[in-house]
């Protein structure tokens, strides 16, 4: 029989110990698999190579420290000690620290959030803001002690010596320092007491211009009311907040060149415009004065009672001409109108009546015309120049004597 028989837990417990003192810090690079992001807030995912594998566990008040998001397919070094889980007598690393293999990773955070962000739309240019074009009021997030302030304060005192500046402090590095900024981005706004926003600070490392790069920061430009210009490091130096802002400058004093016209380029414009206004009136005046000229020069301004009286003389005379045509005139329709009339008289029923003709009606007064209208003792009107009579027909004769070939006939 064997010394000593280990239980299952003995033997686990004693290789656990084993490994933790041998292993008390170690790194390993390798790919990362399996990754889940559990909602306790712990880390699982496994390291592996070409040819061997590790668990892997990363526990929440341990990931804080992350600056980048991990993922399947990441190359990574971890660094930590390595344990055993005792329940299913597997060894892991419980990871206490992690970077990127192969790239930086400050630079793979940089990348992760601005894809983030990207797809959520927050650079797109539909959301950018127009910059007020003469500002009356700036507000200034960055360091009070940094050159980027001064650089600031000197271009726009010389270029716009009447534009108000409010300067709002903060930390511009180091911790705490994007909530400091994302917080003055946000007073401001709740003020509601600037036209324009400039936020940022002078040159530096990846890591000093950090704070540019935090989601709380990049979330208050985009929420701001303001129109914000981001202005961060020099030239070649990019940050979350200039692809989030209404408008990227390359360097704090470019920054307030944009902000604000210069005074002098203002005032020359204004002497061009009042020169071309001059020249322009005086064009006009000019003008005006020769027509008034030519105009005063004419007949009727030299002598005008004259011109007065001779078109009241032509008026005078175009109206008897008027009123002897429309005598005329008048005359010559009262003659026709009379011709007129005497010819509907002669035409008239009364005019024929009165030569001893007359008309027959029926009782329903129509005309009647023709024998075969009437009936023996129908009752008919008989209508004369003069009154008229009533009458029975007692003998229907079909045709008058001496008014055709047919002989009469009584009916």
């Amino acid at each position: 029989m064997p010394d000593k028989i280990y239980s299952i837990s003995e033997l686990t417990r004693e290789i656990k110990a084993i490994l933790e003192v041998s292993f008390l810090k170690v790194w390993v690079e390798g790919e990362i698999s399996n990754y889940t992001h559990h909602s306790s807030g712990h880390r699982y995912f496994t390291l592996k190579d070409q040819n061997a594998q590790i668990r892997c566990v990363m526990w929440k008040w341990m990931g804080k420290h992350l600056f980048f998001e991990p993922q399947d397919g990441i190359k990574v070094k971890a660094g930590g000690q390595v344990t055993v889980y005792e329940k299913s007598g597997q060894y892991q690393l419980v990871v206490s620290s992690m970077q990127p293999a192969g790239i930086g990773e400050l630079e793979l955070s940089f990348q992760q959030l601005r894809k983030k962000l990207s797809e959520e739309g927050l650079f797109d240019p539909e959301h950018k803001k127009p910059l007020p074009e003469f500002p009356e009021t700036i507000g200034i997030v960055t360091s009070p002690t940094g050159a980027a302030i001064r650089d600031i304060l000197n271009i726009i005192r010389r270029r716009a010596p009447w534009v108000k500046i409010l300067l709002w402090p903060v930390l511009v590095q180091g911790e705490g320092a994007a909530a400091q900024i994302s917080h003055a981005i946000k007073r401001f706004n709740e003020l509601d007491n600037v036209e324009l926003l400039i936020v940022g600070r002078g040159g530096g490392s990846l890591e000093d211009l950090w704070a540019f790069n935090e989601e709380e920061v990049a979330r208050a430009i985009f929420e701001s009311k303001i129109p914000v210009i981001s202005a961060v490091g020099h030239e070649i130096d990019f940050s979350i907040s200039d692809f989030v802002a209404d408008l990227r400058a390359p360097t704090p004093s470019a920054a307030a060149e944009i902000a604000v016209p210069d005074g002098d380029g203002l005032l020359s414009r204004i002497a061009g415009y009042a020169s071309d206004l001059f020249t322009i009136s005086r064009s006009v005046i000019d003008d005006s004065s020769r027509q008034l000229a030519e105009v005063s020069a004419r007949y009727g301004f030299r002598k005008p009672m004259e011109m007065i009286v001779q078109r009241a003389q032509r008026c005078d005379e175009l109206t008897n001409l008027i009123n002897i045509h429309s005598s005329h005139k008048m005359e010559g329709l009262k003659r026709q109108s009379q011709a007129l009339f005497e010819k509907l008289e002669m035409v008239s029923p009364k005019a024929v009546m009165k030569r001893g003709f007359s008309y027959c009606r029926d009782k329903e007064g129509r005309a009647v015309r023709s024998f075969k209208q009437v009936a023996i003792d129908d009752r008919i009107d008989i209508i004369l120049y003069e009154g008229g009579m009533e009458s029975r027909v007692t003998r229907i004769v079909p045709e008058i004597p001496g008014t055709g070939g047919r002989k009469k006939r009584n009916v």
